[in-house]
């Protein structure tokens, strides 16, 4: 199974380690295809060409390779998908779960990623 989405996917942990060690600004949504992923998803997509600094990816929530998203210490508790996780220089400096407007979405990229 995989995520329908124009998004670049992480379907391993090597591209997980791959795209994380190689970009300074990397935000991965990991989810499902479900109503509360999609908007994110959606987002993320209409977005990328405004802020080309930031890798966006998405990873599949029920692939066995996203415990590199599920267990980290920042999405300890969160209880509703997606996990969407910000990456600045291979560290994580922001991590939501659930539903996130473009406004949410945006204050955090620009926030945490601004040149």
């Amino acid at each position: 199974m995989t995520l329908n989405t124009d998004l670049k996917h992480l379907a391993s942990e090597a591209d997980f380690k791959e795209v994380i060690d190689n970009n300074e600004n990397v935000m991965v949504c990991c989810g499902r295809m479900g109503p509360m992923c999609l908007p994110v998803y959606g987002v993320m997509e209409e977005i990328r060409d405004e802020y080309k600094h930031i890798e966006f990816r998405d990873m599949l929530f029920d692939n066995p390779q996203s415990h590199v998203i599920r267990n980290l210490p920042e999405c300890n508790g969160f209880m509703g998908l997606p996990f969407t996780v910000y990456f600045k220089n291979g560290k994580v400096v922001k991590a939501t779960s659930s539903i996130q407007s473009k406004e949410q979405i945006t204050q955090i990229l620009d926030s945490e990623f601004s040149n």
